[in-house]
């Protein structure tokens, strides 16, 4: 009996340890825009068309209008990696002014004027009451050898 005791006290602390361990990392729940609603799509983009010239470039981008809520926005990040962007302001609900316009390598909000990254969707001038402020909405791109597909 004595020694089962001194076993228990030595697997203990090792099982309280596993036991924290374990209740401390449950995971926080992923927090969803809530001003843009889920669409589901798929497209596929073929780079080889003239009106996707300007995705040949390192910083280019084009909006493609047909996609998404409002259209996406694609940009080449670095030649070989694209990143595609939901075209509708992400900081408040969609209306008329919420299409984002193409400025070189940024995103802008007819409405607030607000400006996002293409490079990484941050936005770049937050107002106070933004809380908290909302980056560009991210879609998955494939590259497969010269055609884009875009999905969420």
């Amino acid at each position: 009996m004595r020694q089962a005791i001194k076993k228990f006290r030595k697997f203990y602390p090792s099982c309280l340890g596993v036991i924290f361990f374990f209740i401390s990392c449950s995971k926080t729940p992923l927090q969803r825009n809530p001003y843009l609603v889920d669409i589901r799509f798929q497209r596929e983009i073929n780079l080889s068309l003239p009106s996707y010239n300007s995705l040949t470039f390192v910083g280019g981008s084009v909006l493609v209008p047909d996609a998404g809520i409002n259209g996406i926005i694609l940009f080449n990040l670095n030649g070989t990696t694209f990143l595609a962007w939901e075209a509708t302001c992400p900081n408040h609900l969609p209306r008329t002014c919420s299409n984002l316009e193409i400025k070189g390598v940024l995103a802008e909000c007819g409405c607030e004027s607000y400006q996002y990254s293409l490079a990484t969707g941050q936005l770049l001038n937050p107002s106070q009451d933004l809380d908290p402020p909302q980056g560009l909405l991210f879609y998955q791109v494939q590259n497969l050898n010269g055609t884009l597909r875009v999905n969420n």
